[in-house]
């Protein structure tokens, strides 16, 4: 069986980032398909270093994001996708400008009316607001600072979910560290759009069971049986027969040295 059960994915942006690198990668991460698919950046955290000028150029590049039909040219955001969507999205912005967050864009619907909601960027996150716990499924964007690596895998793992995750950073052992100790099953570095047929796509923790893709999302489909043999004939006949079972798709055929 398998199960893709969604997600909480943190977009992590080191200071050594490059900024421009950083604001397009989480720009994808967020909002395709206006923030509507499972592995959606949910989280941005900012390190303090770059926090504000992160926050800037981000609001300005999302600022740009022309939101209308589909069909139409130059058109990158389209509607929710039904009027549930849209309530959950305003529900949990005002939870977190209850709370103390700041709006730095967008927060309300669009003026076309029917299920379009504003493209949202918004600030001073805090980790217990709804924005921070559960997947928004919409084109919110929370920013949230952290001062140490450390600080930003605790925050990054601190959800029941762990589907994708995103680091923008120009240090290599930092990638490799914090691509080992975050909780996810997919992790992309200064990439913001990582699923690809050619590689295992799944989660871990609740985020499912399983992978899809690739050579290993074959496993899902497939039965494994086990054939032991003791003979005293010829064993070089007994391994002919196994492979010719293997060829014809009805075994899996892995020779064992037999003393």
């Amino acid at each position: 069986i398998s199960l893709e059960l969604g997600g909480n994915a943190p977009c992590i942006v080191f200071d050594d980032a490059d900024l421009d690198v950083a604001v397009k990668g989480a720009l994808a991460a967020k909002f395709r398909n206006s923030g509507q698919t499972c592995v959606c950046a949910n989280r941005v955290l900012v390190q303090e270093g770059i926090y504000e000028k992160f926050a800037n150029a981000f609001s300005k590049a999302v600022q740009n994001l022309q939101v209308g039909d589909g069909f139409t040219e130059g058109v990158a955001q389209g509607p929710l996708i039904n009027e549930a969507a849209v309530q959950k999205v305003e529900s949990f912005v005002q939870d977190a400008i209850s709370k103390g967050a700041k709006v730095l864009l967008g927060g309300k619907r669009h003026s076309l009316g029917m299920t379009f909601y504003e493209p949202t960027v918004i600030s001073d996150v805090k980790s217990e607001m709804l924005l921070s716990r559960e997947e928004v499924f919409g084109p919110v964007a929370p920013i949230l600072p952290f001062k140490t690596e450390d600080e930003a895998i605790r925050l990054a793992n601190d959800t029941n979910a762990g589907l994708a995750a995103y680091i923008f950073t120009n240090s290599i052992q930092r990638s490799w560290r914090v691509s080992e100790a975050l909780e996810y099953g997919l992790v992309g570095v200064n990439e913001g759009v990582i699923s690809t047929e050619v590689a295992p796509f799944g989660g871990v923790k609740q985020s499912g069971l399983g992978r899809e893709g690739s050579k290993y999302g074959m496993d899902e489909y497939l039965e494994y049986f086990e054939y032991r043999l003791t003979l005293d004939s010829d064993i070089a006949a007994v391994k002919l027969k196994l492979k010719t079972a293997c060829s014809a798709g009805r075994v899996q055929y892995q020779p064992i040295d037999l003393p």
